[in-house]
């Protein structure tokens, strides 16, 4: 039985992006993501403009006539959304956790997805897979994705981003339209750790070859920005060791601004280096914004 607040807060994300996807998303989600697959449709003879790199050599060498492959739009897709729930996105210093925002995102785009008639599956994961949901149709299977990803409790506190874009080669056996949600919190990203960054890359671009691959980050400011507040204990959320810091120390907030945008930086030449578009949203606006300006960068791309 899922408790009366969390229903409400599964009732309320649902007519959030109901509405953003009535009002803004649906065309753009079509434009962006339909057609971009194509399959095969029959054999016709040889007309008069055909391409000729579309000739079915084996047909026409049977046949003593040339005759072209005709293929069409794909008439359905895949979604696929990956979504980190390890202990450091229930965290957030504004006005929601990044595990909520996380939510509210694949609501968004599962909403999407089902209006246009796709299927939509679930990966969450840790340094574990924690659950799989097959890809489906229909709008009580994007209900159960959402209440997945809002109620599920992990079993595992840590983050393996290699483990879950393996996971979902594995399971997927064409291409799908795969959305990566996480806060990127993980040594696997970390400039200083060659050899875990390069095998992530490695990943990220093997995937990015199978499927049309976006990553999602998610962020809050307290933790790019250490702003004075006396003396702080800080815990680290996959870990659970905690110290305590001086926050009136300049030097001491240089350096932690200094090494969380590097890290930021880092993590973004990363997903450029291997061609997978990313999408930075933060607790503190609005997620909205910057998921219409990526369909609107997706648009304009599409269509240059």
């Amino acid at each position: 039985m899922i408790p009366k607040d969390l229903f409400q807060n599964i009732k309320r994300i649902e007519i959030t992006t109901k509405r953003l996807v009535t009002d803004v998303f649906a065309g753009q989600y079509h434009s962006v993501f339909k057609g971009q697959g194509i399959e095969f449709d029959e054999v016709r003879e040889y007309q008069f403009g055909d391409d000729v790199r579309s000739i079915d050599w084996n047909v026409t060498a049977r046949t003593g006539k040339p005759y072209i492959k005709k293929f069409v739009e794909e008439r359905e897709l895949t979604v696929m959304i990956l979504v980190d729930v390890s202990e450091s996105t229930r965290f957030g210093s504004v006005k929601h956790l990044k595990s909520h925002l996380a939510a509210e995102v694949s609501a968004l785009l599962a909403l999407s997805a089902s209006r246009n008639n796709d299927k939509i599956g679930l990966i969450i994961f840790t340094d574990k897979i924690e659950k799989f949901i097959p890809p489906r149709k229909g709008l009580s299977h994007v209900l159960r994705v959402v209440r997945e990803i809002l109620y599920f409790e992990p079993e595992h506190q840590k983050t393996d981003l290699i483990q879950a874009i393996d996971y979902l080669n594995k399971v997927t056996t064409r291409g799908a339209i795969t959305f990566l949600i996480s806060d990127f919190l993980v040594d696997q990203v970390d400039p200083e750790n060659a050899d875990l960054r390069e095998t992530l890359k490695k990943s990220l671009s093997a995937a990015n070859k199978k499927h049309d691959l976006t990553a999602i980050c998610l962020n809050d400011p307290k933790e790019t920005t250490l702003t004075q507040a006396g003396l702080v204990e800080l815990e680290d959320a996959e870990t659970g060791k905690s110290f305590i810091i001086d926050t009136t120390s300049p030097r001491l907030r240089e350096h932690y601004n200094y090494h969380n945008d590097r890290r930021v930086k880092s993590r973004d030449q990363l997903f450029r280096s291997v061609g997978v578009d990313s999408i930075n949203l933060s607790t503190d606006s609005s997620y909205s914004d910057e998921m219409i300006k990526f369909f609107l960068r997706r648009q304009k791309s599409k269509f240059r």
